[in-house]
């Protein structure tokens, strides 16, 4: 049976921020080398910056390292930390609050695409055998008075390395760290703690601030009296889709063999998103506050897009088959179709994106209101994209099968990642479809955004929320497609010639709030023509000839 000598709590401090600093810190040591020389100044600026951390780690530890609090506090942090270096080795995710909220808005179908035995490695490896170790150990605590004054020893000591290597370091270190700001993404723990404090914080100043509501004024604009017939105007929420990979904007590959043929669709070429996640991209783009102003407190506690909609008389329903809206649709109509029964196109509590459009016929037989109805869809979301098409749909092999994505070729994984774009063109192409052949009956209309993009590979990246400022192009230019009926067109007034000599148009998120509201003819002062893509293509059909209002 094994035995171990007991010890002073001092030592279990300084063993465990050693382990800690080497064994949960691959990603961490593995960038540093790359960002720094490999000469004699590279060599002393790696080794600053580690006993610096190291010393870091101790003070903090030293400071909790008491009777009761020490083997609990330690045992979470080895779990936790095994499970953040693991996601951060797998797919080169960087830990901040924007990271952390994804994860804590993530749905049971999401957790268990990412579940591995690689993940199940760490978390014993790096985890339960750490802390089953610690719990073996007999530590020597000493009575309180000599307690505290053994921690203020080890704490004094603990700063006066931290200021030393600064102070000897001052150049080298400062600046890496004004160059480098994604270091500190990377220190585990210390980066999902920083995060988990923000998103606490976070929290609170929500759960504080009073709810506010936006656009009271507003109401239809009197064009409206001119309609003959009810409209439905699909707004599509594209997930994860990258413009990158879209035939129709460029592509290599033909991933939109549907939508190439679709007549009168447009296809916007340069659309950024306001965030690299769902969590912060979804209640941004409906929010009018704009990325640069984005505030996820003040989102959570104010009224948004389909608010302002639904107040001007509009009807608008939410269908939903992925993790909610993230707030957005909370005071409107809400349909959750992910967990739904249909052999054909469900399975292991998740449904593939055509169950979106099934019943629209009949929905659009008994539309009684004008509606806006929002498809949020589970398109291209990783690690498993194998899972998000039909087979047919796998145009491109061979396929990565498998969620420990830097396990596989980079060719497989593009392959997956593009055959989920194949199965979106056919359910977009479908949805268009549907609404043409119902054009003669009601005003229909498709805009289709995606939330953001996704990372393949490029600069060892997977999946998405990568920190904006860091983040590469592929996590923000999103794909973004429109499509009017001819009556739509009439009674809107919009020209969808202008639109498509105006496609190159930068254009980003921040556009939606405003491009709605001008398009649905909603007056109201939130309203900015500045942000709205299509007033420069509106008019009034005048004896057959579209005239710019």
């Amino acid at each position: 049976m094994l035995k171990l000598k007991a010890v002073r709590p001092e030592w279990v401090t300084l063993v465990s921020s050693v382990f800690l600093l080497t064994c949960f810190n691959f990603v961490l040591w593995q960038h540093l080398f790359d960002i720094t020389a490999a000469d004699g100044q590279g060599l002393m600026l790696r080794v600053a910056f580690g006993v610096m951390v190291l010393a870091v780690f101790n003070f903090v530890l030293t400071l909790l390292a008491f009777r009761r609090v020490m083997k609990p506090l330690l045992t979470l942090i080895f779990m936790c930390s095994a499970g953040v270096a693991y996601f951060m080795s797998q797919y080169g995710a960087l830990m901040d609050v924007g990271m952390l909220r994804n994860f804590a808005q993530t749905n049971a179908t999401e957790v268990r695409d990412l579940l591995s035995v690689k993940l199940l490695a760490y978390i014993v490896v790096l985890g339960v055998l750490p802390s089953w170790l610690l719990w073996k150990l007999p530590i020597n605590y000493r009575i309180w008075h000599r307690d505290v004054l053994s921690k203020l020893l080890m704490v004094s000591a603990s700063a006066a390395v931290i200021g030393g290597v600064a102070l000897i370091n001052y150049q080298g270190l400062s600046s890496l760290f004004r160059n480098h700001h994604e270091l500190r993404l990377m220190v585990v723990p210390s980066n999902y703690m920083a995060a988990a404090f923000g998103l606490v914080k976070e929290q609170v100043a929500s759960a504080q601030q009073p709810f506010m509501k936006i656009g009271e004024d507003a109401q239809r604009n009197p064009a409206w009296q001119t309609h003959g017939r009810k409209s439905l105007t699909v707004l599509v929420v594209g997930e994860s889709a990258r413009a990158e990979n879209f035939g129709i904007l460029g592509y290599n590959r033909d991933t939109t063999p549907e939508l190439n043929k679709e007549a009168g669709l447009i296809a916007f070429t340069d659309v950024h998103s306001c965030g690299t996640e769902t969590a912060v991209s979804v209640p941004c783009m409906f929010s009018n506050m704009g990325r640069k102003d984005y505030n996820a407190t003040q989102a959570k506690s104010e009224e948004g897009l389909l608010d302002v909609l639904k107040r001007a008389g509009i009807d608008v329903i939410w269908r939903d088959n992925q993790s909610g809206c993230k707030g957005t649709c909370d005071r409107v109509t809400f349909d959750d179709v992910s967990n739904l029964k249909d052999p054909a196109l469900c399975a292991n509590s998740e449904c593939r994106d055509e169950i979106l459009l099934q019943g629209l016929q009949h929905f659009i037989d008994s539309l009684d209101k004008d509606t806006v109805l929002v498809l949020h869809q589970m398109g291209s979301h990783g690690p498993e994209y194998f899972k998000r098409y039909p087979k047919e749909y796998e145009h491109f092999t061979p396929v990565c099968e498998s969620n420990a994505l830097n396990n596989c070729s980079r060719e497989s994984i593009i392959n997956g990642y593009d055959n989920t774009l194949v199965y979106t063109d056919h359910v977009l192409s479908s949805l268009i479809d549907v609404l043409r052949s119902n054009q003669d009956k009601v005003d229909t209309a498709m805009l289709y955004l995606s939330d953001h993009g996704e990372s393949l590979g490029e600069y060892n990246l997977f999946l998405h929320g990568t920190p904006y400022m860091l983040a590469p192009d592929q996590q923000k230019h999103v794909a973004m497609l429109a499509w009017f009926s001819d009556s739509y067109q009439k009674s809107f007034s919009v020209d969808t010639h202008c639109l498509q000599l105006s496609r190159d148009k930068p254009l980003s998120q921040d556009n939606l709030f405003h491009s709605m509201l001008g398009l649905l003819e909603v007056n109201s002062h939130v309203y900015n023509q500045g942000l709205d893509m299509f007033a420069g293509c509106r008019g009034s059909v005048i004896d057959g000839v579209l005239a710019k209002r």
